[in-house]
């Protein structure tokens, strides 16, 4: 099973998340591996991510689209970088897919992150096609921002395959000690996972990866 990781904002804790989820189904004898079709500013994401897929595939073929400049993709071409070809990217994550059990694709920033003059991650990620995983960083606001990111993946039209928060902050005020029932009380279901701060390992959802 694949899915598009995306996240309320910048630094919710996307790579850190996918990392342990490939680390998690890779412990149960799972082929995944984690993907970032797009990066922008440092590789590391994607460094991390290739660590956790035990190096699998070399680096450019786990981010295809690498901006130097750290700023959102279209902002890129202001400072003389080239619009790259997202199709070819697309069909990088599907060549992953082809060989691998389950790729874990994670999409740069935040949902409605421009790439280019009318195209946003929102399309990149519709455009694939698979499931989307949400991940949130659990603190005061973070209602609003993962409510407004699922009501539009759904408009989207794709599957919202579920929820992370993530405790990144270790937080123990009132928003972040009642942010996990609240979220699934309003959508309806319970959330994929709550990752405690500082986790090094998870365990997965039961049937979330397989062959």
């Amino acid at each position: 099973m694949n899915y598009f990781i995306t996240g309320t904002d910048t630094g919710c804790g996307k790579t850190f998340v996918t990392s342990l989820l490939v680390r998690a189904g890779r412990s149960v004898g799972l082929d995944t591996i984690g993907a970032k079709p797009i990066c922008c500013g440092s590789r590391e994401d994607v460094e991390i991510l290739s660590a956790s897929s035990g190096e699998a595939e070399p680096l450019h073929a786990l981010n295809p689209i690498w901006f130097k400049t750290a700023a959102a993709p279209q902002a890129s071409a202001l400072f003389g970088e080239k619009d790259p070809d997202y199709d070819e990217a697309i069909a990088a994550m599907r060549l992953l897919a082809y060989r691998h059990d389950n790729v874990l694709c994670e999409g740069a920033g935040g949902w409605m992150v421009p790439l280019r003059s009318g195209y946003t991650t929102a399309d990149f990620a519709a455009q694939l096609g698979w499931p989307v995983v949400i991940v949130a960083r659990n603190r005061l606001g973070v209602l609003n921002h993962t409510l407004l990111t699922v009501e539009s993946v759904r408009a989207c039209g794709l599957d919202l395959a579920g929820v992370i928060l993530n405790d990144m902050d270790g937080g123990t005020d009132p928003a972040s000690s009642t942010n996990a029932q609240m979220l699934a009380d309003i959508l309806g279901q319970p959330l994929l996972l709550q990752v405690p701060a500082a986790a090094k390992q998870v365990q997965l959802p039961l049937n979330f990866l397989r062959r």
